[in-house]
């Protein structure tokens, strides 16, 4: 019994232990499964994969098409025919009807073509590769802002997560005091407004807490959102907030790169199908050739015998080619052709403009990234120098030689330090995924 027992219970701390490592997520881990998981990133995949498809349809327009075919036919009334007259010796100009034919016909034959040259099937087949391409290019531009709305919502929690270590840390050492002191008003050496302070200052804590853990609840959801992970499955995030000291130097010096930019290998792609379309067009005044072929049995019954063995089926075959010369046609094709250079020429200046606004987003991500580090180690040090203050003020109160209101100040000091730190720690992180993206490196 004790055995089983035993086994029960490790069982247990298995499965729990592995439902806290399928439910823990590091950044890394979370971006991964987001890119497995993500719809939107899933369908960018998909659509890639029906480009391809799309490649192989136009394709097959090339290949030899085969068709095979039978034909039964009964007929109810035989067809009418008009005959001359004066074939059977009737007036001229009249006609007697004539019904020629059997009741019953078949064929039954196989037919094939194959086209020989088409300025529409060269150029598509070479746009059917610039649309995989796209696709492709889609799939890194979803990839990107994915990563980078995973990140950041990754970055919130856990940034939160360490406001809450500190202002646990403030509520305890704040609780303590708020103890004492009622220890000693109770005996009468402090006023109860000392101890009204300090409960002020304590429930102000509390409820700073309660927020932010609420806080935390809503950008874990947020992240599960982009994770596409279920929102009522717990998660776990072990990574910490961990900064280096050369944070500042991702910053490049020389001048972004827009050709890394998703969004410009976009266009691109798009200025290249375009051309593609204005080539179609002008091509489209050569003509096109086709060759066909056919093979066929037929059969002629007044009885459905068709399937007799003793009775004939008569052979007929062909072959030949079709050309489709473009005459004229009302100037259309030209008024095709001119749209599509305005098409390509809009294009041409929307690429323009994405160059220009990509270096000045580039450049204001940097200088904001930059702007945000300075400001992180400031409030840093400031953070440092206000848990000091509190210190001293702690120590001089309990030694009897301070008052409970020079810690209640320097505590809305502290508390208003850390907020600074963590929402500039937050700033630069942001900032520095803003900075990636923005310059074209946020994903190999």
């Amino acid at each position: 019994m004790k055995k089983i027992f035993i086994a029960a219970t490790l069982s247990c701390f298995g499965s729990l232990f592995a439902q806290q490592q399928n439910n823990s997520f590091t950044l890394q881990q979370a971006v991964e499964y987001a890119l497995k998981n993500s719809p939107s990133y899933l369908n960018a995949g998909l659509d890639q994969k029906n480009a391809e498809y799309r490649k192989n349809e136009i394709r097959s327009a090339g290949l030899p098409q085969i068709n095979g075919s039978i034909d039964i036919k009964d007929y109810l009334e035989l067809p009418t025919s008009l005959l001359p007259g004066q074939f059977f010796g009737a007036p001229a100009g009249s006609y007697i009807p004539v019904k020629f034919g059997t009741k019953y016909n078949a064929s039954a034959g196989i037919s094939a073509s194959q086209l020989i040259f088409s300025s529409d099937y060269v150029v598509g087949m070479t746009a059917a590769k610039e649309f995989i391409n796209l696709a492709r290019i889609n799939v890194n531009r979803n990839k990107a802002d994915l990563v980078s709305a995973v990140s950041k919502a990754y970055y919130n929690s856990i940034i939160n997560k360490e406001r809450i270590k500190l202002l646990e840390a403030n509520i305890v050492k704040l609780k303590k005091i708020l103890d004492d002191t009622k220890a000693l008003n109770a005996q009468g050496f402090v006023e109860q407004i000392d101890v009204e302070r300090l409960e002020v200052q304590y429930n102000n804590l509390v409820t700073e807490k309660d927020k932010i853990v609420n806080l935390i609840s809503l950008s874990e959801n947020i992240l599960k959102f982009q994770m596409g992970y279920k929102i009522s499955d717990p998660i776990i995030l072990p990574d910490t907030i961990a900064l280096q000291g050369t944070e500042e130097n991702i910053i490049s010096a020389g001048k972004p790169d827009v050709t890394k930019r998703p969004e410009y290998q976009v266009l691109q792609a798009q200025q290249r199908l375009y051309e593609l379309d204005l080539k179609r067009l002008k091509l489209g005044y050569l003509p096109t050739l086709a060759a066909y072929g056919s093979y066929q049995y037929n059969a002629q019954r007044q009885k459905f015998d068709l399937f007799d063995g003793s009775q004939p089926w008569f052979k007929i075959a062909l072959i030949g080619v079709t050309l489709n010369v473009n005459v004229f046609d009302g100037l259309f094709r030209n008024s095709k052709i001119q749209q599509a250079k305005i098409t390509v020429n809009k294009n041409v200046n929307t690429l323009k403009t994405i160059e220009l606004s990509a270096e000045l987003e580039s450049s204001v991500a940097g200088i904001s990234y930059s702007n945000a580090y300075l400001s992180m180690i400031t409030q840093k040090k400031n953070m440092e120098l206000a848990n000091h203050v509190y210190d001293v003020a702690q120590k001089k109160y309990q030694g009897g030689i301070g008052n409970n209101l020079e810690i209640v100040i320097a505590q809305t000091a502290l508390k208003e330090a850390q907020t600074n730190y963590y929402n500039a720690v937050y700033d630069m992180l942001i900032y520095k995924i803003d900075y990636l993206k923005a310059t074209g490196t946020l994903i190999k």
